[in-house]
Protein backbone atom coordinates (compact mmCIF):
# COMPACT_ATOMS: atom_id res chain seq x y z
CA UNK A 1 0.00 0.00 0.00
CA UNK A 2 2.94 2.60 0.95
CA UNK A 3 4.29 2.05 -2.27
CA UNK A 4 1.31 2.34 -4.34
CA UNK A 5 0.91 5.51 -2.31
CA UNK A 6 4.58 6.43 -3.83
CA UNK A 7 4.14 5.55 -6.82
CA UNK A 8 1.44 7.61 -7.18
CA UNK A 9 3.12 10.29 -5.41
CA UNK A 10 5.66 10.18 -8.27
CA UNK A 11 3.63 10.05 -10.92
CA UNK A 12 2.02 13.28 -9.72
CA UNK A 13 5.22 14.51 -9.31
CA UNK A 14 6.41 13.78 -13.06
CA UNK A 15 2.82 14.88 -14.57
CA UNK A 16 3.28 18.32 -12.80
CA UNK A 17 7.17 18.80 -14.15
CA UNK A 18 5.97 17.61 -17.35
CA UNK A 19 3.36 20.29 -17.44
CA UNK A 20 5.29 23.05 -15.87
CA UNK A 21 8.34 22.61 -18.06
CA UNK A 22 6.00 22.53 -21.60
CA UNK A 23 4.09 25.78 -20.04
CA UNK A 24 5.95 28.65 -22.82
CA UNK A 25 5.75 26.45 -25.49
CA UNK A 26 2.06 25.76 -24.61
CA UNK A 27 1.57 29.32 -23.89
CA UNK A 28 3.10 30.71 -26.96
CA UNK A 29 0.92 28.26 -29.17
CA UNK A 30 -2.04 29.22 -27.86
CA UNK A 31 -1.22 32.91 -27.79
CA UNK A 32 -0.19 32.39 -32.13
CA UNK A 33 -3.42 30.51 -32.52
CA UNK A 34 -5.76 33.72 -30.83
CA UNK A 35 -3.89 35.96 -33.05
CA UNK A 36 -4.31 34.06 -36.42
CA UNK A 37 -8.05 34.07 -35.24
CA UNK A 38 -7.86 37.64 -35.46
CA UNK A 39 -6.05 38.05 -38.31
CA UNK A 40 -8.54 35.43 -39.85
CA UNK A 41 -11.28 37.69 -38.75
CA UNK A 42 -9.59 40.31 -40.71
CA UNK A 43 -9.12 38.85 -43.71
CA UNK A 44 -12.30 37.45 -44.22
CA UNK A 45 -14.49 40.24 -43.22
CA UNK A 46 -12.25 43.93 -43.01
CA UNK A 47 -10.45 43.20 -46.03
CA UNK A 48 -7.42 42.53 -43.87
CA UNK A 49 -7.66 45.70 -41.90
CA UNK A 50 -8.14 46.47 -38.22
CA UNK A 51 -11.50 45.51 -36.75
CA UNK A 52 -13.37 48.38 -36.21
CA UNK A 53 -17.14 48.75 -35.05
CA UNK A 54 -17.31 51.83 -37.79
CA UNK A 55 -17.35 49.20 -40.80
CA UNK A 56 -19.89 50.05 -43.01
CA UNK A 57 -22.20 47.12 -44.38
CA UNK A 58 -22.48 45.52 -40.69
CA UNK A 59 -25.70 46.00 -38.67
CA UNK A 60 -25.21 46.55 -35.26
CA UNK A 61 -25.40 43.16 -33.77
CA UNK A 62 -22.86 42.16 -36.22
CA UNK A 63 -20.60 44.78 -35.09
CA UNK A 64 -21.10 43.80 -31.62
CA UNK A 65 -20.44 39.86 -31.96
CA UNK A 66 -17.13 41.18 -34.00
CA UNK A 67 -16.10 43.30 -31.19
CA UNK A 68 -16.64 40.36 -28.67
CA UNK A 69 -14.86 38.17 -30.48
CA UNK A 70 -11.69 40.13 -30.85
CA UNK A 71 -12.02 41.09 -27.24
CA UNK A 72 -12.24 37.31 -26.58
CA UNK A 73 -8.67 36.59 -28.42
CA UNK A 74 -7.46 39.56 -27.72
CA UNK A 75 -7.26 38.66 -23.64
CA UNK A 76 -6.01 35.12 -24.64
CA UNK A 77 -3.51 36.22 -26.78
CA UNK A 78 -1.95 39.27 -24.42
CA UNK A 79 -2.69 36.85 -21.17
CA UNK A 80 -1.11 33.93 -22.68
CA UNK A 81 1.77 36.05 -23.84
CA UNK A 82 2.26 37.58 -20.25
CA UNK A 83 2.31 33.65 -18.88
CA UNK A 84 4.84 32.85 -21.93
CA UNK A 85 7.38 35.45 -20.30
CA UNK A 86 6.59 34.41 -16.56
CA UNK A 87 6.97 31.00 -17.14
CA UNK A 88 9.95 32.03 -18.98
CA UNK A 89 11.47 33.03 -15.59
CA UNK A 90 11.72 29.30 -14.73
CA UNK A 91 11.90 27.28 -17.69
CA UNK A 92 14.37 27.42 -20.24
CA UNK A 93 12.50 26.94 -23.85
CA UNK A 94 16.03 26.99 -25.62
CA UNK A 95 17.60 24.19 -22.59
CA UNK A 96 13.97 22.29 -23.27
CA UNK A 97 14.30 22.08 -27.02
CA UNK A 98 17.84 20.87 -27.00
CA UNK A 99 17.10 18.56 -23.84
CA UNK A 100 14.22 16.81 -26.35
CA UNK A 101 16.22 17.06 -29.17
CA UNK A 102 18.96 15.15 -27.45
CA UNK A 103 16.26 12.39 -26.56
CA UNK A 104 16.84 11.20 -30.40
CA UNK A 105 19.39 9.63 -32.24
CA UNK A 106 20.41 12.36 -34.16
CA UNK A 107 23.63 13.61 -35.26
CA UNK A 108 25.49 16.90 -33.77
CA UNK A 109 25.13 18.76 -36.42
CA UNK A 110 21.27 17.72 -37.07
CA UNK A 111 20.33 18.71 -33.48
CA UNK A 112 21.99 21.85 -33.88
CA UNK A 113 20.11 23.03 -37.15
CA UNK A 114 16.46 21.64 -35.65
CA UNK A 115 17.67 23.60 -32.07
CA UNK A 116 18.27 27.09 -34.84
CA UNK A 117 15.10 25.85 -36.58
CA UNK A 118 12.72 25.53 -33.68
CA UNK A 119 14.44 29.23 -32.22
CA UNK A 120 13.09 30.98 -35.50
CA UNK A 121 9.59 29.27 -34.94
CA UNK A 122 9.58 30.77 -31.63
CA UNK A 123 10.71 34.20 -32.72
CA UNK A 124 8.85 34.24 -35.93
CA UNK A 125 5.62 33.39 -33.68
CA UNK A 126 6.65 36.15 -31.21
CA UNK A 127 6.63 38.72 -34.04
CA UNK A 128 3.48 37.89 -35.50
CA UNK A 129 1.46 38.23 -32.25
CA UNK A 130 3.37 42.11 -31.56
CA UNK A 131 2.26 42.91 -34.76
CA UNK A 132 -1.47 41.81 -34.57
CA UNK A 133 -1.61 43.33 -30.47
CA UNK A 134 -0.23 46.66 -31.95
CA UNK A 135 -3.10 47.00 -33.85
CA UNK A 136 -5.21 46.99 -31.09
CA UNK A 137 -2.63 48.53 -28.35
CA UNK A 138 -3.91 52.10 -27.27
CA UNK A 139 -1.44 54.59 -27.79
CA UNK A 140 -0.08 57.11 -25.46
CA UNK A 141 -0.88 60.62 -26.38
CA UNK A 142 2.15 63.25 -26.77
CA UNK A 143 2.17 65.17 -23.33
CA UNK A 144 0.77 69.15 -24.25
CA UNK A 145 3.00 71.73 -23.15
CA UNK A 146 1.30 74.33 -20.85
CA UNK A 147 0.80 77.89 -21.68
CA UNK A 148 2.85 80.14 -19.84
CA UNK A 149 0.68 82.46 -17.69
CA UNK A 150 -0.93 85.45 -18.86
CA UNK A 151 -1.40 88.64 -17.54
CA UNK A 152 -4.37 89.19 -19.57
CA UNK A 153 -7.36 91.17 -18.39
CA UNK A 154 -9.27 88.86 -20.97
CA UNK A 155 -10.70 85.71 -19.56
CA UNK A 156 -9.14 82.29 -21.00
CA UNK A 157 -10.82 79.22 -21.46
CA UNK A 158 -10.40 76.66 -19.37
CA UNK A 159 -9.58 73.19 -19.96
CA UNK A 160 -12.73 71.04 -20.03
CA UNK A 161 -12.37 67.44 -19.19
CA UNK A 162 -13.71 66.03 -22.55
CA UNK A 163 -14.22 62.16 -23.55
CA UNK A 164 -11.56 61.26 -26.23
CA UNK A 165 -11.95 58.07 -28.20
CA UNK A 166 -8.73 56.19 -28.88
CA UNK A 167 -8.40 55.62 -32.78
CA UNK A 168 -6.60 51.84 -32.24
CA UNK A 169 -9.57 51.10 -30.39
CA UNK A 170 -13.21 51.88 -31.03
CA UNK A 171 -14.48 50.73 -27.63
CA UNK A 172 -11.87 52.66 -25.25
CA UNK A 173 -12.94 56.08 -23.79
CA UNK A 174 -10.45 57.82 -22.00
CA UNK A 175 -11.07 61.34 -20.10
CA UNK A 176 -8.70 63.68 -20.66
CA UNK A 177 -8.13 66.96 -18.51
CA UNK A 178 -5.22 68.24 -21.12
CA UNK A 179 -7.29 68.83 -23.73
CA UNK A 180 -8.57 72.40 -24.03
CA UNK A 181 -12.12 73.46 -25.01
CA UNK A 182 -12.66 74.43 -28.55
CA UNK A 183 -12.58 78.00 -29.42
CA UNK A 184 -15.78 79.10 -30.58
CA UNK A 185 -17.83 81.70 -31.96
CA UNK A 186 -18.88 83.40 -28.61
CA UNK A 187 -15.70 83.43 -27.31
CA UNK A 188 -14.96 85.19 -30.02
CA UNK A 189 -17.50 87.48 -29.47
CA UNK A 190 -16.76 87.92 -25.78
CA UNK A 191 -13.21 89.74 -26.69
CA UNK A 192 -14.74 92.59 -27.89
CA UNK A 193 -18.03 94.79 -26.25
CA UNK A 194 -21.29 92.34 -27.25
CA UNK A 195 -23.74 94.15 -28.98
CA UNK A 196 -26.01 90.95 -28.64
CA UNK A 197 -26.55 89.18 -25.19
CA UNK A 198 -23.76 86.23 -25.29
CA UNK A 199 -26.87 84.02 -24.17
CA UNK A 200 -29.14 85.13 -27.25
CA UNK A 201 -25.54 83.95 -29.52
CA UNK A 202 -25.62 80.17 -27.59
CA UNK A 203 -28.85 79.88 -28.39
CA UNK A 204 -28.88 80.60 -32.02
CA UNK A 205 -25.89 78.14 -32.09
CA UNK A 206 -27.80 75.71 -29.99
CA UNK A 207 -30.72 75.91 -32.51
CA UNK A 208 -28.16 75.71 -35.42
CA UNK A 209 -26.48 72.30 -33.74
CA UNK A 210 -30.24 70.92 -33.60
CA UNK A 211 -31.00 71.54 -37.00
CA UNK A 212 -28.10 70.42 -38.78
CA UNK A 213 -28.37 66.96 -40.44
CA UNK A 214 -25.73 65.81 -39.53
CA UNK A 215 -26.70 65.58 -35.40
CA UNK A 216 -28.89 62.83 -35.56
CA UNK A 217 -26.35 60.59 -36.83
CA UNK A 218 -23.89 62.23 -34.26
CA UNK A 219 -26.81 61.44 -31.33
CA UNK A 220 -27.14 58.09 -32.37
CA UNK A 221 -23.45 57.04 -32.31
CA UNK A 222 -23.56 58.94 -29.15
CA UNK A 223 -25.98 56.55 -27.60
CA UNK A 224 -24.13 53.55 -28.93
CA UNK A 225 -21.04 54.34 -27.66
CA UNK A 226 -22.43 55.14 -24.19
CA UNK A 227 -24.44 51.95 -24.19
CA UNK A 228 -21.07 50.25 -25.19
CA UNK A 229 -19.36 51.99 -22.35
CA UNK A 230 -21.83 50.74 -19.71
CA UNK A 231 -22.07 47.56 -20.87
CA UNK A 232 -18.21 47.18 -20.98
CA UNK A 233 -18.25 48.49 -17.64
CA UNK A 234 -21.18 46.24 -15.74
CA UNK A 235 -19.71 43.38 -17.42
CA UNK A 236 -16.44 44.61 -16.10
CA UNK A 237 -17.13 44.69 -12.52
CA UNK A 238 -19.22 41.76 -12.09
CA UNK A 239 -15.99 39.87 -13.40
CA UNK A 240 -13.85 41.78 -10.66
CA UNK A 241 -16.20 40.14 -8.17
CA UNK A 242 -17.36 36.87 -9.67
CA UNK A 243 -13.83 35.38 -10.93
CA UNK A 244 -12.50 35.60 -7.48
CA UNK A 245 -15.14 34.13 -5.45
CA UNK A 246 -15.57 31.76 -8.06
CA UNK A 247 -11.98 30.81 -7.72
CA UNK A 248 -11.99 30.76 -4.09
CA UNK A 249 -15.04 28.28 -3.50
CA UNK A 250 -14.40 26.06 -6.95
CA UNK A 251 -10.39 25.39 -5.43
CA UNK A 252 -11.57 25.44 -1.89
CA UNK A 253 -14.05 22.60 -2.80
CA UNK A 254 -12.74 20.53 -5.51
CA UNK A 255 -8.73 20.98 -5.15
CA UNK A 256 -7.25 22.17 -2.12
CA UNK A 257 -10.02 20.69 -0.01
CA UNK A 258 -9.09 16.99 -1.11
CA UNK A 259 -5.24 17.39 -0.90
CA UNK A 260 -5.93 18.92 2.42
CA UNK A 261 -8.30 16.04 3.75
CA UNK A 262 -5.55 13.40 2.55
CA UNK A 263 -2.50 14.33 3.73
CA UNK A 264 -4.26 16.36 7.18
CA UNK A 265 -4.45 12.83 9.57
CA UNK A 266 -7.61 13.99 12.18
CA UNK A 267 -6.33 11.14 14.32
CA UNK A 268 -2.85 12.65 14.47
CA UNK A 269 -3.21 16.56 13.32
CA UNK A 270 -3.65 19.22 15.80
CA UNK A 271 -7.45 19.71 16.65
CA UNK A 272 -6.72 23.29 17.24
CA UNK A 273 -4.60 26.23 15.31
CA UNK A 274 -4.89 28.51 17.93
CA UNK A 275 -5.36 29.28 21.87
CA UNK A 276 -8.31 31.16 20.96
CA UNK A 277 -9.84 27.94 19.45
CA UNK A 278 -8.61 25.76 22.55
CA UNK A 279 -10.48 28.48 25.11
CA UNK A 280 -13.74 28.85 22.81
CA UNK A 281 -13.95 24.58 22.91
CA UNK A 282 -12.94 24.45 26.96
CA UNK A 283 -15.94 27.09 27.35
CA UNK A 284 -18.54 25.33 25.43
CA UNK A 285 -17.49 22.04 27.09
CA UNK A 286 -17.35 23.39 30.69
CA UNK A 287 -21.22 25.53 29.33
CA UNK A 288 -22.50 22.13 28.57
CA UNK A 289 -22.00 20.45 31.84
CA UNK A 290 -22.94 23.32 33.39
CA UNK A 291 -26.59 23.27 31.68
CA UNK A 292 -26.36 19.33 32.25
CA UNK A 293 -26.14 19.63 36.05
CA UNK A 294 -28.61 23.13 36.05
CA UNK A 295 -31.34 20.70 34.32
CA UNK A 296 -30.85 17.62 36.61
CA UNK A 297 -30.88 19.63 39.82
CA UNK A 298 -34.61 22.03 38.66
CA UNK A 299 -36.19 18.71 37.19
CA UNK A 300 -36.41 19.31 33.70
CA UNK A 301 -34.70 16.64 33.37
CA UNK A 302 -34.03 13.08 34.22
CA UNK A 303 -32.02 12.91 37.34
CA UNK A 304 -28.48 11.83 36.39
CA UNK A 305 -25.31 10.44 37.94
CA UNK A 306 -22.01 11.17 37.98
CA UNK A 307 -21.27 8.70 35.89
CA UNK A 308 -23.39 9.72 33.47
CA UNK A 309 -22.55 13.22 33.41
CA UNK A 310 -19.46 12.40 32.64
CA UNK A 311 -20.52 10.15 29.65
CA UNK A 312 -22.30 12.66 28.09
CA UNK A 313 -19.93 15.13 28.52
CA UNK A 314 -17.09 12.80 27.23
CA UNK A 315 -19.45 12.81 24.24
CA UNK A 316 -19.49 16.51 23.85
CA UNK A 317 -15.75 16.44 24.09
CA UNK A 318 -15.38 14.10 21.03
CA UNK A 319 -18.02 16.08 18.93
CA UNK A 320 -16.05 19.04 19.74
CA UNK A 321 -12.99 17.61 18.83
CA UNK A 322 -14.07 16.60 15.60
CA UNK A 323 -16.03 20.29 14.97
CA UNK A 324 -12.74 22.04 16.13
CA UNK A 325 -10.52 19.68 13.64
CA UNK A 326 -12.42 20.62 10.83
CA UNK A 327 -12.49 24.44 11.32
CA UNK A 328 -9.31 23.75 11.24
CA UNK A 329 -8.80 22.02 8.64
CA UNK A 330 -11.43 24.81 6.52
CA UNK A 331 -9.30 27.19 7.86
CA UNK A 332 -5.94 25.88 6.32
CA UNK A 333 -8.16 25.83 3.11
CA UNK A 334 -9.15 28.91 3.29
CA UNK A 335 -5.88 30.71 3.30
CA UNK A 336 -4.27 28.53 0.05
CA UNK A 337 -7.92 29.36 -1.73
CA UNK A 338 -8.06 33.13 -1.09
CA UNK A 339 -4.38 33.20 -2.40
CA UNK A 340 -5.36 31.53 -5.60
CA UNK A 341 -8.61 34.22 -5.52
CA UNK A 342 -6.55 37.24 -5.17
CA UNK A 343 -3.83 35.44 -7.92
CA UNK A 344 -7.25 35.46 -10.54
CA UNK A 345 -7.91 39.04 -8.95
CA UNK A 346 -4.53 40.22 -10.19
CA UNK A 347 -4.73 38.51 -13.72
CA UNK A 348 -8.56 39.96 -14.15
CA UNK A 349 -6.75 43.31 -13.60
CA UNK A 350 -3.63 42.88 -15.53
CA UNK A 351 -5.34 41.47 -18.49
CA UNK A 352 -8.02 44.29 -18.70
CA UNK A 353 -6.21 47.65 -18.93
CA UNK A 354 -8.56 48.36 -22.03
CA UNK A 355 -11.81 47.88 -19.56
CA UNK A 356 -10.09 49.90 -16.47
CA UNK A 357 -9.72 52.86 -18.85
CA UNK A 358 -13.71 52.38 -19.97
CA UNK A 359 -14.52 52.11 -16.26
CA UNK A 360 -12.88 54.97 -15.14
CA UNK A 361 -14.60 57.30 -17.79
CA UNK A 362 -17.76 55.70 -16.75
CA UNK A 363 -17.39 56.38 -12.90
CA UNK A 364 -16.71 59.88 -13.75
CA UNK A 365 -19.44 60.60 -15.45
CA UNK A 366 -21.80 58.88 -12.93
CA UNK A 367 -19.76 60.32 -9.75
CA UNK A 368 -19.53 63.95 -11.54
CA UNK A 369 -23.00 63.64 -13.10
CA UNK A 370 -24.67 63.63 -9.41
CA UNK A 371 -26.03 66.85 -8.19
CA UNK A 372 -23.66 68.65 -5.32
CA UNK A 373 -26.65 67.32 -2.39
CA UNK A 374 -26.06 63.33 -3.52
CA UNK A 375 -22.06 64.17 -3.89
CA UNK A 376 -21.94 65.80 -0.18
CA UNK A 377 -24.36 62.57 1.18
CA UNK A 378 -22.27 60.05 -0.46
CA UNK A 379 -19.22 61.81 0.77
CA UNK A 380 -20.79 61.92 4.69
CA UNK A 381 -22.00 58.72 4.41
CA UNK A 382 -18.75 56.88 3.83
CA UNK A 383 -16.79 59.33 5.55
CA UNK A 384 -18.94 58.33 8.63
CA UNK A 385 -19.00 54.69 7.87
CA UNK A 386 -14.52 54.26 7.60
CA UNK A 387 -12.90 56.99 9.56
CA UNK A 388 -16.38 58.45 11.90
CA UNK A 389 -16.86 57.98 15.81
CA UNK A 390 -18.24 54.34 15.31
CA UNK A 391 -15.79 52.94 12.45
CA UNK A 392 -13.88 51.60 15.23
CA UNK A 393 -16.57 48.98 16.67
CA UNK A 394 -16.85 47.91 12.59
CA UNK A 395 -12.93 47.39 11.78
CA UNK A 396 -12.43 45.16 14.71
CA UNK A 397 -15.64 43.11 13.73
CA UNK A 398 -14.01 42.98 10.02
CA UNK A 399 -10.49 42.49 11.55
CA UNK A 400 -11.77 39.74 14.39
CA UNK A 401 -14.11 38.01 11.10
CA UNK A 402 -10.41 37.62 8.96
CA UNK A 403 -8.57 36.28 11.70
CA UNK A 404 -11.53 33.57 12.47
CA UNK A 405 -11.21 32.94 8.28
CA UNK A 406 -8.01 32.26 8.36
CA UNK A 407 -7.61 30.56 11.09
CA UNK A 408 -5.26 33.15 13.18
CA UNK A 409 -5.31 34.22 16.77
CA UNK A 410 -6.46 37.69 17.15
CA UNK A 411 -3.59 39.77 18.32
CA UNK A 412 -5.69 42.84 20.54
CA UNK A 413 -2.70 44.85 20.26
CA UNK A 414 -2.51 45.06 16.68
CA UNK A 415 -6.62 45.30 15.91
CA UNK A 416 -5.90 48.42 18.25
CA UNK A 417 -2.85 49.59 16.47
CA UNK A 418 -4.58 49.22 13.36
CA UNK A 419 -7.75 50.86 14.55
CA UNK A 420 -5.76 53.74 15.90
CA UNK A 421 -3.70 54.51 12.71
CA UNK A 422 -5.35 53.16 9.36
CA UNK A 423 -8.53 55.49 10.04
CA UNK A 424 -6.91 58.42 10.01
CA UNK A 425 -4.69 57.81 7.01
CA UNK A 426 -8.10 57.31 5.22
CA UNK A 427 -9.44 60.43 6.87
CA UNK A 428 -6.42 62.15 5.91
CA UNK A 429 -6.78 61.07 1.82
CA UNK A 430 -10.42 61.54 2.08
CA UNK A 431 -9.86 65.03 3.07
CA UNK A 432 -6.97 65.85 0.60
CA UNK A 433 -8.95 64.45 -2.31
CA UNK A 434 -11.94 66.62 -1.38
CA UNK A 435 -9.89 69.88 -0.98
CA UNK A 436 -7.48 69.09 -3.97
CA UNK A 437 -9.55 67.87 -6.73
CA UNK A 438 -13.30 68.05 -5.90
CA UNK A 439 -13.03 71.79 -4.50
CA UNK A 440 -11.37 72.71 -8.30
CA UNK A 441 -13.84 70.29 -10.04
CA UNK A 442 -16.93 70.63 -7.92
CA UNK A 443 -17.07 74.17 -5.90
CA UNK A 444 -20.55 74.23 -4.63
CA UNK A 445 -20.53 70.31 -3.91
CA UNK A 446 -17.73 71.24 -1.07
CA UNK A 447 -19.36 73.94 -0.20
CA UNK A 448 -22.75 71.44 0.60
CA UNK A 449 -20.74 69.00 2.38
CA UNK A 450 -19.25 71.58 4.55
CA UNK A 451 -23.23 73.04 4.92
CA UNK A 452 -24.23 69.23 5.74
CA UNK A 453 -21.16 68.69 7.91
CA UNK A 454 -21.85 71.44 9.97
Amino acid sequence: MKTSTLAKLRNYVLTASSWLFNTPERSLDQAYDAALMIKAIEDEHFQGSRISVRSDGFSSNVSSYFQAELRKYLNIARFRLTEFKASRLFVDLSNQTTNSFKSTNNSPEQLAYEARDKAAIILEKLRFIDEVLARYSPQRPAPIPQAPPTTSLVPVAPTLPTRVENPNNTNEWVRSSTVPAPATKVDKASEGPNIVPRSILRTFIRLRRDLDPKSEAEVVENFRNTKARTIISIRFILLVILIPLLTQQVTKNFFIGPVVDRFRDHKSAEIFLNPDMEEEAFIDLQKFEERLKFKSLIGTAPRLTGEDIETQVKERAVELAREYSDRSANAIKNVFADLLSLIAFACVITASKREIAVVKAFMDEVVYGLSDSAKAFIIILFTDIFVGFHSPHGWEVILGGVSRHLGLPENHDFIFLFIATFPVILDTVFKYWIFRYLNRISPSAVATYRNMNE
